[in-house]
C-alpha cells in the first residue's frame, strides 16, 4: 500500500499556514460577507484561505490537481487535492467556533488522506490510508482515535445538522422515525458530527445534502477510525451528494431506515 506520510505532513503545513489567516478574521468587526448564487455565505476569509492553500500546493505539488469550494477545479491528475477553506461558514460569520479547514487528497477517485483543522476549538483530526486516525493539536501531540462499540440503535447517540434539510430529499418521516429510535439526539452539525463519530463520542451522523469538498476529508478519518462513511445510497466515500458516517455496527440498519420512499 502506498504511503501518504509526506502528503499528510504537507496537509498539516497547509493548515499551519492558513490558521493565522482564519483566526485573524474570526469575529473580526470588518469581516466582509457576500452571498453566492446558491444563497450560501462566503467571506473574505474563505477566499483568501483557499488562495493561500492553492498557492502553496502549486509550489509543493505542481503536478497535482486541486478542487476547492470557492474556485472550482484546476489541473488534471489522478491526484486531486480537495479543499474546503472554511467548513461551517455560517458558524464563522456568527462567531460560533464550530468551523474548520478541510484538506483531502483523492487518488484515482479514492480519498486516501484527510485533515480537519478546527483552530477555534483547538483541535485537529487526520488520517492517511492504512495508518489509522488521529487527533490532537498537531502531529507531535497525536492520539489515536476509534469509533464506539455501540451495537443497538436504542443505545446510540446521533448527531445531525439542520433538520429542515431532510424535507428537501423527501425523507423527513424516515429521519423522524430514526430519531425516535435512538438513545440521544444532538445537533453538532457540519464536520464536527463526523469527527465525534470517528472518536467514539457519537455513533451515527447522517446528512441529507453535501458537496464533495464537504466530505472528502471526513471519509478517510471515519474509516481509518474503524467506522463507515457512505452516501445514503450505501456507496462508499463522498460521491453521493449526502452522507452517513457511523461506527459501522449500526450502518446497515440506519441506511435501511433512511431509504428513499417507494415510488407508486
Amino acid at each position: 500500500m502506498p504511503s501518504y506520510d509526506d502528503d499528510l505532513r504537507l496537509a498539516h503545513v497547509l493548515a499551519d499556514t492558513v490558521e493565522p489567516l482564519t483566526m485573524g478574521r474570526f469575529r473580526a468587526t470588518d469581516l466582509h460577507v457576500d452571498t453566492k448564487p446558491d444563497l450560501t455565505p462566503v467571506t473574505d476569509a474563505d477566499t483568501s484561505t483557499e488562495e493561500a492553500i492553492r498557492a502553496q500546493l502549486k509550489r509543493a505539488r505542481p503536478r497535482d490537481a486541486v478542487l476547492g469550494e470557492e474556485q472550482g477545479t484546476e489541473g488534471n491528475s489522478e491526484r486531486l487535492w480537495v479543499i474546503d477553506p472554511i467548513d461551517g461558514t455560517k458558524n464563522f460569520v456568527r462567531g460560533v467556533p464550530v468551523w474548520a479547514t478541510l484538506i483531502a487528497l483523492v487518488v484515482a477517485d479514492t480519498p486516501v488522506l484527510g485533515l480537519v483543522a478546527a483552530p477555534a476549538l483547538g483541535r485537529r483530526w487526520w488520517a492517511g490510508r492504512g495508518t489509522g486516525a488521529w487527533s490532537g493539536r498537531n502531529l507531535s501531540g497525536a492520539k489515536a482515535i476509534h469509533v464506539s462499540g455501540v451495537s443497538q440503535l436504542a443505545d446510540a447517540s446521533l448527531s445531525l445538522g439542520d433538520w429542515r434539510d431532510w424535507a428537501e430529499i423527501d425523507r423527513r418521516e424516515q429521519m423522524l422515525g430514526l430519531l425516535d429510535s435512538v438513545w440521544r439526539v444532538r445537533g453538532y452539525g457540519d464536520f464536527w458530527s463526523h469527527m465525534l463519530v470517528a472518536e467514539g463520542a457519537c455513533d451515527v451522523a447522517p446528512e441529507p445534502s453535501l458537496e464533495v469538498y464537504d466530505m472528502a476529508a471526513l471519509a478517510p478519518i471515519v474509516t481509518e477510525a474503524g467506522g463507515r462513511f457512505t452516501g445514503l445510497d450505501g456507496r462508499d466515500g463522498p460521491w453521493s451528494g449526502n452522507a452517513l458516517s457511523s461506527n459501522g455496527l449500526l450502518h446497515d440498519e440506519v441506511l435501511a431506515r433512511l431509504a428513499a420512499p417507494a415510488r407508486p
